[in-house]
Formats: structure tokens, sequence, C-alpha cells
């Protein structure tokens, strides 16, 4: 559900409803090739420095996002028996919110019952503009992309907004998931040697949650 981007304009990322965005199995994966830059993408700040601190053996440089909040730790690895430069930044939680299109947002603009058919949109919140920026920005050299994101269920949907943002800046880009239950050497060198695919099947199950709770909420509070 809603796994499709539409169009890109002003921070707004429309979706469909019928979810196109598939990832094979990480072991039907092709091993990219001439590899030089990958951008990795933790969930908070906090994460991203724990994950650089390891993988970098304490040797990362730190530089300025474009947010004052979520840095950008870069230093020198090796993954897929290459060496490249890793590029670990963060969101802060969701990157992108989930509202009616405008005709329908304002409290007596329609009959509530018309809000279970009203199209809906997921846009970037002005507050999170500046990481939005970055991850477009830092996206552009690189040739993968490394979800680090918390391994639930918000933290799997969390990571396909960063895909999509990402995406749509290259389209092409390969992406990859980390996926790990603690931040400590030994389980983070693992997820990094043992990457898998994003699901989308536990994406769209938080997609329908978080569109039925806009619809429903949204309708009974305008009864």
């Amino acid at each position: 559900m809603f796994g499709q981007a539409r169009g890109l304009a002003w921070g707004i990322v429309r979706f469909s409803c019928s979810s196109n965005l598939r990832f094979r199995p990480a072991a039907e994966t092709m091993v990219p090739r001439n590899l030089q830059k990958v951008l990795c993408v933790a969930e908070k700040n906090d994460a991203a420095r724990g994950i650089a601190d390891i993988l970098s053996n304490s040797r990362m440089r730190r530089r300025e996002g474009m947010s004052k909040y979520n840095k950008i730790y870069e230093f020198q690895y090796h993954l897929f028996n290459q060496n490249v430069t890793l590029i670990m930044t963060s969101v802060s939680g969701h990157l992108l919110a989930h509202d009616f299109k405008a005709p329908f947002r304002k409290w007596h603009s329609c009959n509530p019952l018309v809000l279970f058919d009203a199209e809906i949109e997921k846009f970037c919140p002005e507050n999170y503009m500046d990481i939005k920026r970055t991850l477009e920005r830092e996206v552009q050299p690189c040739q993968a992309l490394v979800i680090w994101t918390d391994c639930d269920r918000e933290g799997e949907n969390i990571g396909f907004e960063i895909i999509h943002v990402c995406k749509a800046v290259k389209p092409n880009l390969q992406v990859f998931r980390a996926r790990f239950s603690e931040i400590t050497p030994r389980a983070i060198r693992s997820a990094c040697e043992n990457l898998t695919q994003p699901d989308p099947n536990v994406n769209d199950a938080v997609e329908v949650r978080q569109e039925l709770d806009l619809r429903i909420g949204k309708r009974e509070s305008r009864l």
C-alpha cells in the first residue's frame, strides 16, 4: 500500500494504492561492483554515531549536515570485497507524514464521510526538510544505500521513507538493509557482513495502519 511514488513537489510525495517498490531477497541481488561511496542512514543521530564509531574503529570524520541535530560521519570500510567510503547519517524518526490533500484538510471543507475515499499524500514536514535535503545531497555521489533503522515495524517503514527520498534523486540506487538487535561491535559487524533487503510487506502493513488511523480519526473528530 502506498509504495509507489507518483510525484515529488515542495517536499510532497504522493503514493498510489498499490506497492510496486519490491526488493528481491539478498541472495538474488547482484553484488554491486565498482562501489566508491555508500550512504548509510540510521533512525537517530546517536545510533548513527555509535554504528560509525564501531565500523570505523573510532576513526570516522564528523561533518555537519543541513540539520544541526543530524551529523554526518565519514570513513573507509571494506564492503562487498571492496574498499569504499561509507557516509553515515540519520533521520529523526519518521521523515514523512500523512495527510489529506488540501481540499479535504479544513474542518468544514467536506462531509466527514467523504474522508474514507479522499486521496492521501505523504509529505515532508517543514521541520524535517533540512534532514531531507541532507539525504538528497549526500546520496548524489553514492552508488548504494544501506538502511540502518531499528529492526521493528516502524523502523522498516522509516527505512522506506528514506528509500523514497533517495530514489527520487537516484532511481537506480541499489538498496540494502542492515538487521541488528543492538549496537555492539559483534552485532553491527555481523549486520554489515550479512546485508539483506528491506521488507515491503512490513512496510505495507504500517502504511495501512497509518491510513486507517488518519481516516477514522479525522472522520470521528469532525462528526
